[in-house]
């Protein structure tokens, strides 16, 4: 018997465009980066890059939670991609008439970015409303999966199609762009899944933030991922570990940054075979603490065999840790609330990856790389102890079930 997707056909057509638009962003993101790099040879432009990209989902996130929860959020997802699609042919555009310049790169990145800002709450906010609640950890450990091996291919295949040229990348970009929104607009949605429309406040801005404060099994969940992130940033140093410590090169170097990856594919599969039905909470402190234990491992190891097994296993537990925190934030959150309580998660998600890299990064400047990795790694041992302890609420959790469900047991 095969990996069949769980689902419907509604969430078919969901995780392909979200396979689509995962792998049109990483080429996307290896055109422009490399583009960037080659008209100014300045570390700081690829800085400016990835800044253009942030600030506008940081900033319009709380907004794009409120209108994920007030209009249609399958049309909300393909506005975006219309602006992707834009921001993306108006680059293939400009490098073919060679008047694509750093301007022209950072405008059409923080557009970009500012779509993106709508895009992921509408779209995690979409997915509970597409299948049964007793399917939807399954849902989203397959969705995971696919996405994540999405991301793999995406940006070697950007590489090969930037032999090219910028303008045959940004036209390839721009195709998964288009057929994302194709397929998220083919999506039928019931009349009870559009959302009621409230008017903008900052009662309404902030709602995420004081429901997740309210909950404590939310809050737990998600500050658990934020610290465990940005202690346990183990891949910001992969450079370092490939060139001075492994001894493996730029090729060892690729494949130390696809193994975590190939362990969440693997681990992802595995839960949709066999979807966790019982001890949730400890299930969710175990995948952390497995987590901090693979990071220590990484740190203190000499052997390039080792090392990859280990990055595996970190991204196996991440993986283990975000199907939990995800089915648990979405079962949990009433549906009327669901974009902006993922508006407030990407805001956290985006801040721990950033100041996870920045934190590694500096440590190591400091004590050296490997007391950085060791020391991240143990941090997060740390906190899932302190967690287990301040949230025993999350701790206790047995059951992927709603909260209604529970009080009817």
């Amino acid at each position: 018997m095969g990996y069949r997707p769980p689902g419907n056909a509604a969430f078919t057509r969901y995780w392909i465009a979200e396979v689509l638009l995962a792998v049109g962003q990483e080429i996307f993101l290896v055109a422009v980066g490399w583009q960037i790099y080659d008209l100014t040879h300045s570390a700081l432009s690829l800085g400016l890059i990835g800044l253009a990209q942030f600030l506008p989902q940081f900033l319009l996130a709380l907004v794009a939670g409120h209108v994920a929860d007030n209009f249609d959020r399958r049309r909300i997802t393909t506005v975006c991609q219309c602006v992707k699609f834009g921001a993306t042919a108006v680059l293939a555009g400009g490098s073919f008439s060679g008047i694509a310049g750093a301007e022209l790169l950072y405008a059409c990145t923080a557009a970009f970015g500012a779509s993106h800002a709508f895009q992921q709450p509408a779209l995690r906010a979409l997915m509970p409303t597409l299948v049964e609640r007793s399917e939807l950890p399954q849902c989203i450990a397959w969705n995971s999966g696919v996405r994540k091996a999405a991301i793999i291919a995406g940006p070697a295949l950007g590489g090969l199609i930037y032999l090219i040229g910028p303008v045959a990348a940004y036209a390839a970009a721009a195709l998964c762009f288009f057929s994302t929104g194709a397929f998220l607009s083919s999506i039928r949605l019931a009349q009870a899944a559009l959302p009621s429309r409230e008017p903008m406040t900052l009662a309404s801005l902030f709602g995420g933030i004081a429901f997740i404060r309210s909950r404590p099994v939310i809050l737990g969940a998600i500050s658990l991922d934020l610290f465990a992130i940005l202690l346990g940033g183990a891949t910001a140093l992969l450079p370092i570990y490939a060139r001075d410590i492994l001894d493996a090169g730029p090729t060892g170097l690729g494949l130390l940054r696809t193994a975590p990856a190939i362990g969440a594919v693997l681990i992802s599969l595995l839960m949709v075979r066999l979807p966790l039905e019982r001890h949730i909470g400890r299930t969710m402190f175990a995948s952390v603490a497995a987590f901090g234990l693979a990071t220590i491992v990484f740190g203190v190891s000499r052997s390039f065999p080792l090392s990859f097994a280990a990055l595996m296993v970190l991204g196996a537990a991440d993986m283990v840790s975000v199907v939990i925190r995800t089915s648990l934030v979405q079962l949990q959150t009433p549906d009327g609330m669901r974009g902006r309580v993922a508006a407030v998660n990407s805001i956290f998600t985006g801040t721990s990856n950033h100041l996870g890299q920045f934190e590694s990064g500096a440590v190591a400047a400091w004590l050296g790389s490997v007391a950085s990795v060791v020391i991240g790694g143990a941090g997060t041992l740390l906190v899932a102890a302190l967690w287990i302890k301040w949230f025993p609420s999350l701790w206790k959790v047995d059951r992927l079930v709603a909260p209604e469900e529970t009080s009817r047991r």
